[in-house]
């Protein structure tokens, strides 16, 4: 009797094991679909504003350093059509600090002498759209300024 009541014991004891292990397997399929990876896409505006901030480390280095200027950088100036995350976004205030910031950056080039200035003043620009817009760029933003 105290055999097949071992017995049934056990078998209880490693049906019952072989069932978490089923529902560990069903939950870990299920947590893996849900978690399926999503390539982030950046937008056209996204994408140029990177772009403008690289431009700018550059020019920045080169105001520094005293080198010559060059030529104001014409894809600057899809700042006014490019696509947005969310177009909504894209309003008369944006439209304002971007023909700011473009003024800026245009001065840059014609007013070399002042060129720390504007450089500056055009990081203003973004600086104030952005803490409307999107502050998550500010503190990148901010490491452009030229003491």
């Amino acid at each position: 009797m105290k055999k097949i009541v071992l017995l049934v014991l056990t078998s209880v004891l490693i049906l019952s094991c072989n069932k978490k292990d089923e529902v560990k397997e069903e939950v870990k399929k299920e947590v893996s679909e849900k978690k399926q990876f999503e390539m982030y896409e950046m937008s056209e505006m996204a994408a140029l504003m990177e772009q403008m901030y690289v431009d700018n480390q550059r020019l920045k280095e080169r105001i520094k350093s005293g080198d010559t200027i060059g030529q104001f950088p014409q894809h600057f100036m899809k700042i006014h059509k490019a696509v947005m995350t969310d177009e909504s976004e894209n309003d008369d205030f944006f439209k304002e600090q971007a023909a700011k910031f473009i003024q800026e950056q245009e001065l840059i080039y014609k007013d070399p002498k002042n060129a720390k200035e504007h450089f500056n003043n055009g990081v203003d620009a973004c600086l104030k759209c952005h803490e409307v817009k999107c502050g998550g760029p500010i503190p990148r933003i901010k490491k452009l300024y030229i003491e």
